[in-house]
C-alpha cells in the first residue's frame, strides 16, 4: 500500500492511542473510510476520560464560576492581572500565584477557577487546604510513606493550596512545608491563598527557622495578586437577612389584610 501524508497522519495518531492491531494490519485497513471516524471517537473518548480522572484527583469541590465575581465589590484588586492568569502561561513558565487578602473577599472562589480552567486545558492538579496538607504530612509514621505522600504534593502540573494563614503551626509543619515547596521550585508551580501578609508569617509559623527562606522561595518566580476589600461572605449574610427580613414583614402585612 502506498501511503500518503494523510494516511501517515493517521497511522501516527493510531499508534499514539496504543491501537496495534489496527497498526499492524494498517496495510489491509489503512484506506477504510471509517479510519478518521473510528481515531476521533477514541481520542475524544480518551480525553473525557482523562478530564473525569483529573477532576475526581484534583478535589476542587463545589465553587462559583467566575462569573459571579462581583468585580465592583473590592476596593482593590487588579483585574487585568487576575484575567490574565487565565491564559495559564504561569503553568508554562513554572511560577506561582499567590492570592493575599482578609477573609471572605473571594481567593478560595479565584483559586478554584483557575484550577479547573488548568483541568479543563489538560493540567494535572491537586487543589488542598493548608491544614489538611500539613496533617497529612505528618501523619506519615515512617520516612518512606513520608517521602511517598510529599511526592504526591510535588507531583501535580498545578498544587492549590487555600487558606495559609488561618491557623498557626509549629517548626516541624514549617519545614514540611518548605520541603513540598522546595520540591516544586523552579519545575511547577504553587498557587496559596493567605489572608496574612508576609511580614506576619512569623505568626503563622512561630520559631520556625525557616520562614524567611519559605517565602523567598515562594516568590523569587510568582505573581502577587493583593485583594482589599470588606468580606464579601459577610455583604451576601447582611442582604440575605435584610431579604428575609422584607418577606416575613410581607407575610404579616398580607395576614393583617
Amino acid at each position: 500500500m502506498t501511503t500518503t501524508p494523510s494516511s501517515d497522519a493517521l497511522l501516527s495518531r493510531a499508534r499514539r492511542l496504543g491501537l496495534h492491531g489496527l497498526c499492524a494490519r494498517w496495510d489491509e485497513l489503512g484506506a477504510a473510510p471509517w479510519i478518521k471516524d473510528l481515531l476521533e471517537c477514541e481520542e475524544a473518548e480518551r480525553q473525557r476520560r482523562s478530564l473525569e480522572r483529573r477532576i475526581q484527583s484534583a478535589h476542587l469541590g463545589r465553587f462559583r464560576p467566575l462569573c459571579d465575581f462581583d468585580w465592583t465589590w473590592p476596593k482593590k484588586v487588579d483585574r487585568e492581572l487576575i484575567e490574565d492568569l487565565f491564559s495559564l502561561d504561569f503553568i508554562k513558565d513554572a511560577e506561582n500565584v499567590l492570592l493575599i487578602g482578609p477573609n471572605g473577599v473571594g481567593k478560595t472562589m479565584l483559586a478554584q477557577n483557575l484550577a479547573h480552567h488548568a483541568l479543563l486545558c489538560g493540567h494535572t492538579v491537586l487543589f488542598t487546604s493548608a491544614s489538611a496538607l500539613l496533617a497529612d504530612l505528618t501523619q506519615r509514621d515512617s520516612a518512606h510513606l513520608l517521602q511517598l505522600r510529599l511526592r504526591r504534593y510535588a507531583r501535580p502540573q498545578l498544587l492549590v493550596i487555600d487558606e495559609l494563614g488561618y491557623l498557626s503551626y509549629d517548626h516541624r509543619h514549617a519545614d514540611l512545608l518548605f520541603e513540598v515547596i522546595s520540591r516544586r521550585y523552579l519545575k511547577v508551580p504553587t498557587l496559596i491563598t493567605t489572608n496574612k501578609p508576609f511580614s506576619e508569617w512569623n505568626e503563622v509559623f512561630p520559631n520556625a527557622t525557616c520562614v524567611v527562606t519559605l517565602i523567598d522561595r515562594l516568590t523569587h518566580r510568582a505573581e502577587l495578586v493583593q485583594i482589599e476589600a470588606d468580606s464579601y461572605r459577610l455583604k451576601e449574610a447582611k442582604e440575605r437577612s435584610a431579604d428575609k427580613a422584607k418577606r416575613r414583614a410581607a407575610r404579616r402585612k398580607t395576614k393583617k389584610s
